[in-house]
């Protein structure tokens, strides 16, 4: 039996893998970071670095636990009987398959903050994975996407927009408990968020999604964990899997610890505390028009959870390295907070974000203080990618209400500042708007942002969005115009 299971695993992973609440909100999905709701198993599960599993679903499906459904009498209907489908007599071994189809039209004026004609994305998205458990200690992720785009005033779709189909994740995982510890390793192309979600993001703004290839591996206690991981970003081309490689210009290392924070502390909670020192390196670095090799390290730490009513995200990091012949020397610090006013789940929740990101010397004068995110959710400033962590202060009030049942709406206003005048204002792919660096006023603009999340029924939403982009004298006066975004998608998981 066991040689069986093994030979079947290369048919559900494709490609060998180094070749490479209640409402299923994404972490991308409101103005603040998801809160922590773990169950406790050996170190919280919600807090291993994986993302919350809301309604049973998390972007990474591969973190989902969906063991319950091997009992058919917990099943609600067909569709259930997908998530656990045994291999053997006694479901030791087993699959649980997945999937995701969305749907989606994206409408933006100014693209580019440019005076041009508007540009309409009509967006295609298709998954399917299959997660092979071959005993406790053992498991294989493999997982295909397409993506497709249609519409007006594209110019040229990145391949995350548009792919014939890519391997999106493959990888083999093993664990074993070794005195008192959770002890794990996973081989292969996956999804990585272990840290501050404005630092490292699976993007699922994208229609691929952000991945990576390499080993990650862990210690876990009840209290504590450790992981370590040494990956390399996919470079993916638009025409099928053969042409997704892995990146051979970057690569992401380091470790992330995690405490979990005493929980008769604030008069009880669930709060995290993960300190981490990373690495990135990248030969093809690009500051002011310049090219050239950077590696650039960042030493932090995250606290992050729930204390009562109160849900809070807060991370400082200190980044240096060398870029070119420039030192570098940047900070970036990131406090979101909200408050339930109710006891209720879904009462309303007032909050607000302020965040810091240095900026300076983008263009070769002196260190490099410009902060970069290695790959963080690159719309948390703005829907249509405008802003990022780059020499950037923001401060954004927000409003969360439910108006009714399985309806989330989520009011923003941000203020948003350049922190040094002579460097540019950057767009989230970390490209500058040009010219910005030769105006002298901070004020790079105000966004209005306005989402509604409705849970149609556990496997199937919809999420609308929009924005209205309000340039700044730092934009303006080179030349920017000022944007409206606006966004729906369908989505249906299983």
């Amino acid at each position: 039996m066991q040689r069986r299971l093994l030979a079947a695993v290369p048919l559900l992973l494709p490609v060998a893998a180094h070749a490479q609440t209640r409402v299923p909100a994404p972490s991308e999905a409101g103005s603040t970071r998801n809160p922590a709701t773990p169950t406790v198993t050996s170190y919280p599960s919600a807090a291993v670095g994986d993302g919350a599993s809301p309604g049973g679903y998390n972007l990474s499906r591969w973190a989902e636990d969906w063991r319950k459904l091997c009992d058919p009498a917990k099943r609600d209907d067909p569709i259930d009987a997908l998530k656990c489908i045994p291999l053997d007599d006694d479901a030791d071994a087993y699959v649980t398959l997945s999937g995701e189809a969305r749907l989606r039209v994206n409408h933006t004026t100014n693209p580019g903050l440019r005076d041009v004609w508007a540009q309409r994305q009509d967006i295609r998205r298709l998954f399917v994975g299959a997660d092979v458990h071959l005993g406790p200690h053992f498991r294989a992720f493999g997982e295909l996407a397409h993506g497709g785009i249609s519409g007006v005033e594209l110019g040229q779709p990145a391949a995350t927009l548009r792919n014939d189909v890519a391997v999106q994740q493959a990888f083999v995982e093993v664990n074993a408990d070794v005195a008192g510890a959770a002890l794990g390793a996973r081989y292969g192309r996956q999804e990585f968020t272990d840290g501050p979600n404005l630092l490292v993001s699976q993007r699922d703004n994208n229609t691929i999604r952000y991945t990576l290839n390499g080993w990650r591996a862990w210690a876990r206690t009840p209290t504590l964990r450790i992981d370590l991981f040494d990956l390399k970003p996919t470079q993916y081309g638009d025409l099928g899997a053969d042409d997704d490689i892995i990146d051979p210009a970057r690569r992401f290392s380091g470790m992330t610890l995690g405490v979990v924070v005493p929980r008769d502390w604030l008069g009880g909670s669930k709060l995290y505390f993960d300190p981490f020192l990373w690495r990135r390196r990248n030969t093809v670095g690009a500051w002011g028009g310049r090219i050239g090799p950077a590696t650039r390290y960042y030493g932090g730490a995250r606290l992050w959870g729930d204390a009562g009513r109160l849900t809070i995200d807060w991370s400082v990091n200190h980044q240096w390295g060398r870029y070119i012949n420039q030192g570098i020397d940047a900070w970036q610090a990131f406090f979101a907070q909200t408050w339930r006013v109710g006891k209720a789940d879904d009462a309303p929740r007032v909050g607000i974000h302020a965040d810091y990101a240095s900026g300076g010397g983008g263009y070769g004068d002196g260190k490099l203080r410009d902060a970069y995110a290695p790959f963080g959710n690159n719309i948390y400033y703005s829907y249509a990618l405008f802003l990022t962590p780059s020499n950037l202060i923001a401060v954004a009030p927000n409003l969360t209400v439910s108006p009714v049942k399985r309806v989330r709406v989520t009011g923003e206003y941000q203020f948003a500042w350049r922190d040094d005048v002579r460097d540019a204002v950057y767009r989230a792919n970390g490209q500058p708007f040009a010219g910005t660096q030769r105006v002298p006023d901070a004020k790079i603009g105000d966004v209005a942002r306005l989402q509604l999340i409705w849970t149609i029924t556990p496997r199937v939403s919809f999420t609308g969005r929009y924005e209205h982009f309000a340039a700044g004298p730092s934009l303006t006066k080179a030349g920017y115009y000022s944007s409206d975004f606006l966004a729906g998608w369908l989505s249906f998981r299983f």
